[in-house]
């Protein structure tokens, strides 16, 4: 009965934090940074090949992992940190009960890690060895059904996971420590009317969102693949707000099939909140330009070569801008350093100095 009552107690906190956020702003104007920057990268080398598409990096005291996206056999490689030699890779792909699909995004939590597979809709917990030099599979969550398509999650707590809700119906849903939907909250928040009342599955697909979450502060940031809005959500403070740049909010039509075919810009690459700021990537090519160099026989590289840094209520703070055009980052603000993703070189991992 006292277990019970207490979840309870803890969903009805959560129904009234979440009532709250509806109070937010919304910023049309061109993003203007106070200062400007240019980084310069250090490329880390590496001893082995091991790349297709090196997509995301994160660092956990003295080790590090790098996510590949497309990895022909692992989607992770464990490495040492801060020399990077390599250790291990785990995730093996392939369609067996203990192989991966799809990675999408990985966090760690303490010295676990928590990997998302996307089409098999599983969460898996890897702990490390005794001489911590791999990860080995320690449990396995399966998602609910109506948890649609999980492409990316934060870790809110000890019992629950946030996950971008892709149906269209809601902003994020959350999920207990065994998959379970627990409840959905928050809206798209779009201008597009039309898409939102006739077509929000297609808009969930535009507006999808990188997230990361810091629950020393409770800031909550959402970036969207497409387009140029943040969302910044106070945990703690119960508030809200976007910001749309001034490339404006993801564009995009609808196919004859009902999904979202992308028509403006790609944004932003990935999010990190810190103790102190938000770092976030960004891109900002048009596919037409995207397109029209595929036409000319013309390479388009891969990422962004800018950093945007907003304060905490997402104002925005800086602007990097790098030699480099990198995918995703991890910010280490004791030190003054970003470690990047450029999948553009064989070796990827490179280290701005701020």
């Amino acid at each position: 009965m006292k277990k019970n009552r207490a979840i309870f107690q803890r969903l009805f906190l959560i129904s009234l934090l979440l009532g709250c956020l509806c109070s937010f702003e919304t910023l049309n104007a061109e993003t203007t940074f106070p200062e400007t920057k240019a980084l310069h990268g250090r490329t880390i080398p590496i001893d082995t090949a091991l790349f297709k598409y090196p997509w995301r990096i994160r660092v956990n005291g003295d080790r590090a992992v790098v996510e590949d996206l497309h990895g022909p056999d692992y989607f992770f490689h464990l490495f040492s940190y801060p020399d990077f030699r390599y250790l291990s890779s785990f995730s093996k792909r392939g369609e067996g009960p203990e192989e991966m699909l799809q990675a999408e995004n990985f966090r760690w939590e303490g010295n676990d890690l928590w990997t998302l597979d996307c089409n098999k809709s599983e969460m898996v917990l890897w702990r490390f060895n005794t001489r911590r030099d791999s990860l080995l599979r320690h449990r396995v969550v399966t998602l609910q059904k109506e948890l649609f398509r999980a492409l990316d999650f934060a870790i809110y707590s000890g019992t629950r996971f946030l996950i971008p809700d892709y149906s269209g119906d809601n902003r994020f849903c959350w999920v207990d420590r065994q998959g379970k939907l627990l409840r959905k909250t928050g809206d798209i928040p779009s201008s597009n009317k039309k898409a939102l009342k006739e077509s929000r599955p297609a808009l969930a697909q535009a507006w999808r969102s990188f997230i990361d979450y810091n629950p020393r502060n409770g800031v909550l940031a959402a970036v969207t693949q497409l387009g140029d809005v943040l969302e910044v959500y106070n945990l703690k403070r119960n508030t809200h707000m976007v910001k749309v740049g001034g490339q404006g909010e993801p564009q995009f039509m609808v196919s004859r099939d009902g999904y979202g075919v992308p028509t403006g810009i790609m944004g932003y690459g990935d999010v990190q909140v810190t103790d102190s700021a938000i770092y976030t990537t960004f891109e900002g090519e048009t596919f037409k330009n995207i397109a029209s160099n595929h036409q000319k026989g013309i390479e388009t590289r891969n990422g962004g070569n800018r950093i945007y840094v907003y304060t905490l209520e997402g104002e925005p703070l800086r602007k990097y801008e790098l030699d480099h055009y990198v995918d995703g980052i991890w910010v280490d603000e004791d030190k003054g350093i970003i470690l990047a993703v450029d999948g553009n070189q064989d070796e990827p991992i490179v280290e701005f100095k701020m």
